[in-house]
């Protein structure tokens, strides 16, 4: 897997794991099978993203007795958890937004080249700053 992409997902994890419990209650090991469906994230990488959401109080935690073993942790959303998802969920429409924009090929073919204005009048495309070597007033 591409480092970007891995940098991509682990910064979208928390954000996709409030969105999944905010569809329901859920147990550690169904959280991660969803995420690793949906993003190819693993469970090695849900679980202390959890416990740090409970540490946190973005989630609560009870247990549910199993048919199969022993009983499942489950995690719900508090207060807290939702109002981050909000949060998080309109930054990422916002971020997703501007970066889709930037990457579109109509915003890059066709337009105008960024070192003039529509009046043709040349525009610097860099800047140079300089270090003061002495302090303002000596």
């Amino acid at each position: 897997m591409e480092p970007n992409l891995t940098q991509f997902k682990k910064g979208v994890l928390e954000l996709c794991v409030l969105a999944v419990l905010a569809r329901a209650d859920s147990y550690g090991y169904d959280i991660a099978s969803q995420l690793a469906d949906a993003i190819g994230m693993g469970e090695g990488t849900v679980y202390p993203l959890m416990r740090r959401m409970q540490k946190e109080a973005l989630v609560s935690t009870y247990f549910v007795e199993s048919p199969s073993g022993p009983p499942r942790k489950y995690y719900a959303l508090t207060d807290l958890g939702r109002r981050s998802l909000k949060a998080q969920r309109d930054a990422w429409e916002s971020f997703s937004s501007a970066v889709t924009h930037v990457l579109s090929p109509e915003r890059n073919e066709g337009a105008a080249r960024p070192d003039t204005q529509a009046s043709g009048v040349s525009v610097p495309t860099h800047l140079t700053v300089h270090k003061a070597t002495e302090k303002p007033g000596t």
